[in-house]
């Protein structure tokens, strides 16, 4: 009988390309994949997943930890609307700190041995970048707050009942099965609907705020030693490309690959202005190779992106909160196409 690795988010980009890498590469190991469906598309996870349909919030997780007694957790579900979860805090919380809580949980039962669990770069919050491992956490916004909080539990986890684990701090990931059609997050993703359907693409202020955008084929074989190095246990990684760019560079280059496209400069958001990492550890703890450009990335996705589905654009019906939402998320300016 083989033993299981359970991913969740197995429907989104990280998940099911991680999904996709292990059933390739490590075949003797069982794939087992949950998702919710809700940001993520089964036609995302390949045929040799094990797949359950379900919210890690809702506390069903239980009988499939029992049934498959997973040796490796990936822990990649995650609704990542950082800018957007001031405006849905309580769906913010129970998305990524509830549901988080119940894997830590089932982790703990099922006595796996190492859960690997994706954090962000929004912790950080307002630090000064390059950020490292070892600076003291400080976000500004609901969804950094979720993410470290689920760090710290997961640490109080390893100590009181013996949870092995590896955070993961990934920034920007992009590339083939990446989420297009969500208004709120993935802004590669919402560039390239944007040109597909004839609209500008939108940048939130002047466009300098700098990021580092990560090649999802760079991350699958680091994101398996997060699991199986044994120097990895225990460990906050940062995990992603070294090279930072202005959201307006970023902008440019994915519009000399595309062959089109028009900018335009909306309100500015509550958001960090620069925020790019430090990679050594990384390279040390888990071979992480930084080869991919973004030129050759975004060529790679775009490729892919143009031969997708028509789909309809996800927009919140309504908000949590609507003081102080930006005119750009309002029910008037987006429209489904």
């Amino acid at each position: 009988m083989k033993q299981s690795i359970i991913i969740t988010g197995v429907a989104g980009l990280i998940g099911s390309r991680m999904a996709d890498w292990i059933v390739k590469h490590y075949p003797e190991y069982e794939v087992v994949g949950i998702d919710d469906l809700s940001g993520g598309y089964r036609e995302n996870v390949v045929k040799q997943v094990t797949f359950y349909q379900m919210d890690c919030a809702d506390g069903s997780l239980k009988e499939v930890f029992e049934k498959h007694d997973p040796l490796y957790v990936f822990h990649f579900a995650a609704y990542a609307a950082e800018g957007l979860s001031p405006f849905i805090r309580k769906f913010n919380y129970q998305s990524n700190l509830i549901a988080t809580a119940n894997i830590i949980n089932e982790c703990i039962r099922s006595q796996v041995k190492r859960l690997v669990f994706t954090s962000s770069m929004a912790v950080y919050g307002r630090g000064t970048p390059p950020f490292d491992e070892e600076d003291q956490p400080a976000p500004i916004d609901p969804y950094g707050i979720a993410k470290y909080a689920c760090e710290l539990d997961i640490k109080v986890a390893a100590e009181q009942h013996g949870l092995d684990w590896c955070i993961i701090r990934p920034h920007n990931v992009y590339g083939i099965n990446q989420n297009i059609w969500d208004s709120y997050r993935n802004v590669l993703g919402i560039w390239m609907l944007q040109n597909m359907t004839g609209q500008p693409m939108t940048i939130f202020g002047d466009g300098s705020q700098k990021r580092a955008f990560s090649s999802i084929d760079d991350c699958l074989k680091p994101l398996w030693n997060a699991a199986t190095y044994d120097g990895a246990s225990k460990q906050i990684i940062n995990l992603g490309s070294a090279i930072e760019y202005s959201i307006k560079d970023a902008a440019e280059i994915l519009k000399e690959v595309m062959g089109s496209g028009e900018l335009l400069f909306l309100e500015q958001r509550h958001e960090v202005k620069d925020a790019h990492p430090t990679w050594q550890k990384s390279i040390e703890l888990l071979n992480f190779e930084d080869k991919t450009n973004l030129h050759t990335g975004l060529s790679i996705m775009w490729e892919w992106a143009k031969q997708l589905p028509k789909r309809d654009r996800f927009v919140w019906s309504s908000y949590e909160l609507e003081r102080g939402l930006y005119g750009f998320w309002k029910s008037t300016s987006l429209s489904r196409d």
